[in-house]
C-alpha cells in the first residue's frame, strides 16, 4: 500500500488560548483577525477582519469581487444568524450573450460548453459582489469595532503587496492560461509573463487605494458611490452587463440559521442554498447507524461513507447536479465572550474570471458559471437572480447555551465531506480539534467510487473496499483531494478555546488575540471602538 505514494506524515498542532482565537487559511489573515480581539473587537470582528486580509494574501480564493455566508451565534442572546451574501446576476443578462458551442467541453457545473467559455472565464461571466455588502452587514449588525478599524491590517497588508511563496507561486502557476488573458491581471500576477518567484513582494494595482476608499466613506460608497462608478465603468469596458442600478439593487439576506440536532448539540448552517441540508442529512444517518462502542475504526469510516452517498444523492435529485471544482475560503472565531462564528466566501473558481479590475484593483468571481445558459431550467440566468446551490458549509455548534465549535472548508464538493467528518469526530466521539483535524478522512459524494487516504490504514482500506469501489489516494498540498478546513473549538472543562488550520496546507494556522504583527514587526491598527 505505501510503495505509490509519497512518504509524508504531516501533523499540526492547535492553537489554544484563554482569551479568542481565529482560524484561516492564512496565517496573516488570521493574525489580522486576532488583532480585533487584542483591540477589544468580539468574534464578528475577527471573522470580519480576517476575511478582508485574504484579499491580499490569498486571492485566488476570494476577496471584494466575491460572494458568501457568514454565520455568527451570540453568547448573549443564545441567538444564531445568518448573512447570505452570495453573487447577483446582472439584471440585463441575456441568453443570447451566452450562445452553446458544443465544441467547448461542459462547464465545471455540468452545464454545455459557451462560445468563448464566456460564462466561466472573462467580463462576462461576472455577477454582482455580495462581500462587502455581507462583510460590512455583519460588522455592523454584530460586531464592536468600526469599518476604519477592522481594515486596518488589511490597507497594512496592501501596501506592502502579495508575499510570494512557493504556495503562491503554485496559484498562479495553476491559472497562467487565465489571468494571461487580463492585463491587469498579468500586470499582477504574471510579471515577466512567468509566475512571480518565492521570496518577493508583488505589487497589488489599485487595491489598497480601494481598500482606503471603503475604510473612509463606507459600504454604501461600494455600491452607489464613485467606487461604484468605477467599478462599473471597468465592467461595462470589459463587456459585462453590470450597471450602476445592478449595483445600487444588492442587498444581503439576514435569517435565521439552518439548524439541525446530533449527539445532543444544536448545529447552526447556512441554510437551503448552501452545504447546510446535506450536512444534516448526512449526520442524521450517522446518528442512526453508527455503533459508538467500537470506537473510531473501519465501520466508522464505512458509515459516513454511506451517510454521504445518500445525502449526495439526494441533492443530486433535488437540483440534478453536482459542482466539481471550485476555489473558496473559510475562517473561525470565538472570543473570550463564547460569541462564535464561521465564514466562507469564495470567487469561485481559483483566481474567479481571471480579471482584475483596473481602476480598483480588485480580482472578480466568475459566478454566472453557477446559471445554465439554457433558458426554462431552475438554474437557468434571470436577471438579478442569486445563487441557489452552493456547497459552502460554515457551521456553528452549541450545546446547553454555550459554544462548542465553528467548523468549514475550502475545495467545491469535497467542502461536506470535510466538514461532516471533522462535526462528527467532534460530537461522535469527543475527541479534541487536533485529533479531528489530524485524523485522516474519506471523500464520498455519490460517486462511482469512494476516496479513502491511505493514512486510515490497511484494516480500514479492507472493509472499505467490501462495501465500495475505492480510489486510494494520499492527502497532499495539491490537488487538494479532501478539502482544508478550518475551525475552533471551546472547551468547557478548562475554558480553553483552540484553534486549528489544514494541515496539509503550508500557510492555513490559527492565531490567539494579539497586536497584528507583519514582517517581524508589531503593526496596531489605529483603534476606534
Amino acid at each position: 500500500m505505501n510503495h505509490d505514494v509519497e512518504q509524508w506524515d504531516v501533523r499540526k498542532r492547535a492553537v489554544e488560548s484563554e482569551d479568542g482565537i481565529v482560524a484561516a487559511q492564512h496565517f496573516l489573515a488570521a493574525r489580522a483577525g486576532a488583532a480585533m480581539l487584542h483591540a477589544g473587537g468580539n468574534a464578528v470582528d475577527a471573522a470580519v477582519a480576517c476575511a478582508f486580509a485574504l484579499n491580499v494574501v490569498e486571492p485566488w480564493m476570494c476577496g471584494l469581487g466575491g460572494s458568501g455566508y457568514l454565520v455568527v451565534w451570540l453568547a448573549e442572546t443564545g441567538d444564531a444568524h445568518v448573512i447570505d451574501f452570495q453573487g447577483m446576476l446582472a439584471d440585463g443578462i441575456d441568453h443570447a450573450d451566452y450562445p452553446l458551442d458544443p465544441d467547448v467541453p461542459e462547464s465545471l457545473m455540468g452545464f454545455p460548453g459557451v462560445v468563448g467559455n464566456r460564462n466561466v472565464q472573462g467580463y462576462g461571466s461576472i455577477t454582482v459582489p455580495g462581500a462587502v455588502a455581507g462583510l460590512s452587514e455583519g460588522l455592523a449588525r454584530f460586531g464592536r469595532l468600526e469599518l476604519d478599524t477592522v481594515l486596518g491590517p488589511t490597507i497594512a497588508l496592501a501596501d506592502r503587496g502579495l508575499p510570494v511563496d512557493w504556495f503562491t507561486t503554485l496559484q498562479v502557476a495553476l491559472e497562467m492560461d487565465k489571468l494571461s488573458g487580463d492585463p491587469a491581471a498579468t500586470a499582477v500576477y504574471l510579471p515577466d509573463g512567468r509566475p512571480p518567484m518565492p521570496e518577493t513582494t508583488r505589487p497589488i494595482g489599485n487595491l489598497a487605494v480601494t481598500l482606503r476608499a471603503l475604510a473612509e466613506n463606507g459600504p454604501r460608497h461600494f455600491y452607489e458611490g464613485d467606487l461604484a462608478e468605477r467599478i462599473v465603468q471597468d465592467l461595462q469596458a470589459g463587456g459585462s452587463p453590470i450597471n450602476l442600478d445592478d449595483m445600487a439593487g444588492y442587498e444581503t439576506i439576514v435569517r435565521a440559521p439552518m439548524s439541525g440536532e446530533h449527539r445532543g448539540a444544536t448545529l447552526h448552517t447556512a441554510g437551503e442554498s448552501s452545504g447546510g441540508v446535506r450536512l444534516l442529512e448526512a449526520l442524521e444517518h450517522v446518528a442512526l447507524n453508527l455503533d459508538l462502542a467500537q470506537g473510531i475504526g473501519p465501520h466508522t469510516y464505512v458509515t459516513y461513507a454511506e451517510a454521504l452517498n445518500k445525502a449526495f444523492h439526494g441533492h443530486k435529485r433535488r437540483i440534478g447536479r453536482i459542482q466539481e471544482a471550485g476555489c473558496t475560503s473559510h475562517m473561525s472565531a470565538i472570543d473570550r465572550d463564547g460569541n462564535i462564528v464561521a465564514l466562507t466566501y469564495t470567487l469561485l473558481n481559483r483566481f474567479g474570471a481571471g480579471v482584475v479590475l483596473p481602476q480598483t484593483g480588485m480580482l472578480m468571481n466568475n459566478a454566472v458559471s453557477y446559471f445554465d445558459p439554457r433558458p426554462g431550467f431552475p438554474t437557468s440566468m434571470e436577471g438579478r437572480k442569486r445563487i441557489n446551490a452552493s456547497n459552502m458549509c460554515p457551521t456553528v455548534a452549541v450545546k446547553d447555551g454555550k459554544p462548542l465549535f465553528a467548523v468549514g472548508a475550502s475545495g467545491a464538493n469535497h467542502i461536506v465531506p470535510c466538514t461532516m467528518q471533522i462535526t462528527a469526530l467532534l460530537l461522535d466521539y469527543g475527541i479534541g480539534l487536533e485529533k479531528a483535524f489530524n485524523t485522516p478522512r474519506i471523500d464520498a459524494g455519490d460517486r462511482e467510487t469512494v476516496r479513502v487516504d491511505p493514512a486510515t490504514g490497511p484494516a480500514v482500506i479492507a472493509e472499505m473496499a467490501r462495501h465500495f469501489e475505492l480510489e486510494v489516494a494520499q492527502q497532499l498540498v495539491f490537488p487538494k483531494l479532501y478539502s482544508c478546513p478550518s475551525g475552533v473549538l471551546h472547551d468547557s472543562a478548562s475554558g480553553l478555546n483552540f484553534g486549528m488550520g489544514d494541515k496539509s496546507s503550508p500557510v492555513a494556522d490559527a492565531a490567539a488575540a494579539g497586536p497584528f504583527v507583519m514582517d517581524g514587526r508589531e503593526r496596531e491598527p489605529a483603534i476606534r471602538p
